[in-house]
């Protein structure tokens, strides 16, 4: 009698999750999975069956890489922000790069977390350099570093959201910029020229855009000019709300790029900003200063809502901001 064995490994691949790898380590030492990022994220599965989390330890780690789209609910835990650090030195005109292929760090798959990760773009002042290309929605970056000069956030994606919380930024033109809706709480952004710290690309019909809660602003000591935007497309949102603005801050505030046109629809606002550089009566007469109700408007729930993504499930995605704690060497569920 002839046996037939049938493999159905498409069923087996979601009835039995325990047998994929959740867990990953890298380490410059060898004392990890992987000596690399990108050789981890590769070793990953796609649309994984429960959240992914890759421990990485201290060390720099001179790479580019991609966590692709398909790459879903991955987690990056550093050892520390300070020595935990993916660096890379591409930027546009160097070959055939542009601004958005001279990235350190691609990020595209939904429902990311990055925490205790320094991202740096060492290319220095040679023109548009991204330290971070950020399309994913939902994406959470918590006590994380961006290190570079021009460009070097792009939070990209029309319809993504994403949360910077707790993280330092720095940079010198241009240096938070895109279209996606983006907040920033709790964040110090040093601007290293004289220049504008945000140009946002927002899509006609957001409400929101950028938005910087709590934050503090500071400048380089060579710093004597610095604007809080200019509109890359002609819908710009911006507001800062709550933030310390330092001496640097330009009078005006905010730039037109050079087309009086934007003054008629970029939407740039601010609320009850202190320090020196908060002088509200000096700000050009196309932009906001909000009353308490439109201030209220400003709250996650209403900014991270109005997204029109399909994707809807987890809709308090940006309060579960619970550390995970870095675990050297962990075993559970590898």
């Amino acid at each position: 009698m002839l046996t037939v064995i049938v493999s159905f490994q498409g069923f087996s691949q979601t009835a039995n999750p325990d047998q994929h790898k959740y867990v990953f380590t890298v380490a410059k030492d060898g004392s990890g999975d992987y000596k690399y990022i990108q050789d981890a994220i590769d070793a990953m599965r796609v649309y994984p069956l429960r959240k992914i989390t890759l421990y990485i330890k201290n060390g720099v780690y001179t790479e580019k890489i991609v966590l692709p789209s398909d790459n879903t609910d991955v987690s990056f835990i550093g050892e520390s922000v300070e020595k935990t650090i993916i660096s890379f030195n591409d930027y546009s005109g160097r070959g055939k790069l542009t601004t958005f292929t001279s990235y350190t760090a691609k990020i595209s798959g939904n429902r990311f977390v990055a925490e205790n990760i320094t991202f740096m773009n060492s290319a220095g002042p040679v023109g548009q350099a991204l330290a971070l290309y950020v399309d994913a929605d939902k994406a959470i970056f918590k006590n994380c570093r961006f290190i570079g000069n021009q460009d070097t956030i792009y939070a990209a994606g029309e319809n993504a959201r994403q949360y910077f919380v707790n993280c330092y930024i720095e940079g010198t033109t241009d240096f938070i910029f895109g279209p996606s809706t983006a907040v920033f709480q709790n964040c110090t952004i040093k601007g290293k020229s004289n220049s504008y710290i945000t140009a946002a690309n927002t899509p006609q019909g957001k409400k929101f855009g950028f938005v910087f809660l709590d934050c503090r602003i500071i400048g380089d000591s060579s710093v004597t000019k610095l604007f809080l935007g200019r509109p890359w497309r002609a819908f710009s949102r911006t507001a800062f709300i709550r933030c310390q603005l330092p001496k640097q801050i330009a009078p005006e505030g905010w730039n037109n790029w050079g087309n009086a046109e934007n003054e008629k629809t970029a939407f740039y606002a601010e609320y009850k900003n202190s320090g020196e550089g908060a002088n509200a009566k000096s700000r050009v007469t196309w932009s906001k200063q909000l009353s308490q109700k439109e201030a209220k408007e400003f709250t996650l729930e209403n900014i991270f809502a109005s997204n029109n993504s399909s994707v809807q499930q987890e809709s308090n995605w940006f309060s579960n901001l619970q550390s995970k704690p870095f675990e050297w060497p962990t075993t559970k569920n590898r």
